[in-house]
């Protein structure tokens, strides 16, 4: 297999930790890690700029979107989910809400409720950003095949286990 960056990274630095223990192997991991994480960040600008959403915009679509159910949440339960204030919701909205891409509703139980809905200008305008995105992973993921998907999956989700709270 060809050199990569992350391969000429650790032959830089493999001799300047006389005093420490360098694994060529943890490196190579955390290395590739970071250079992956980095280009699904820069892919997801360029789709966002595609689309004419704003990060936080395109967040908080998202989260609407990948609701029980779709497209539709009270704004306490955003903001929760999103880790933002009630104040930090609220403007949130204002500006999705003047750009049409969603709308508040009285709640049909109790109107002084209120639900935030997705509009179908919203709707379409997530879904071409995830098109631009999910594109760009199939992209990325497609050079392994079926197999290595799973094993690279199964691996990944070994590391991620020992993030989460027990």
């Amino acid at each position: 297999m060809a050199e990569d960056c992350v391969d000429r990274h650790v032959a830089r630095w493999r001799d300047h930790w006389i005093d420490i223990h360098f694994d060529d192997e943890v490196e190579g991991v955390v290395e590739r890690i970071g250079a992956i994480a980095r280009y699904l960040k820069s892919t997801k600008k360029a789709a966002l700029a595609d689309t004419g959403l704003q990060d936080f915009e395109y967040d908080t679509l998202h989260m609407l979107m990948i609701r029980d159910t779709p497209g539709h949440a009270s704004p306490t339960a955003l903001a929760h989910d999103l880790g933002v204030s009630p104040a930090g919701i609220t403007g949130r909205l204002d500006g999705l809400e003047k750009a049409g891409w969603i709308q508040r509703r009285a709640s049909a139980e109790d109107r002084r409720r209120i639900g935030v809905e997705v509009t179908r200008s919203g709707a379409d305008t997530w879904r071409r950003a995830m098109g631009r995105r999910g594109d760009a992973e199939n992209a990325l993921v497609g050079v392994l095949t079926a197999k290595e998907q799973a094993q690279l999956n199964r691996l990944l989700k070994k590391l991620t286990l020992t993030l989460e709270p027990e």
